[in-house]
């Protein structure tokens, strides 16, 4: 049998779901990628999803992340 799960998010549970859907975060729309790191930052664009290139702001993380492990055990 399911229960209602507490209200910590927007506190709605729809039918066939236990999780309750949190709030929207705040969106706006870039024209490009340039114009969304300039405006929001790497980190508002990669990591707090302020526009839509969250994903590819999360890519180009990944691989700086990744470069800078390969040179440090490069020299290691």
């Amino acid at each position: 049998m399911l229960v209602a799960l507490p209200t910590f998010m927007s506190g709605t549970v729809r039918e066939g779901e236990r999780i309750p859907r949190r709030e929207l975060p705040e969106f706006e729309e870039a024209t490009s990628f340039a114009e969304a790191v300039s405006r929001d930052g790497i980190m508002g664009t990669a990591f707090a999803d302020k526009n839509q290139y969250g994903p590819v702001g999360m890519m180009i993380m990944l691989f700086v992340v990744a470069g800078i492990t390969s040179v440090v055990l490069a020299i290691l």
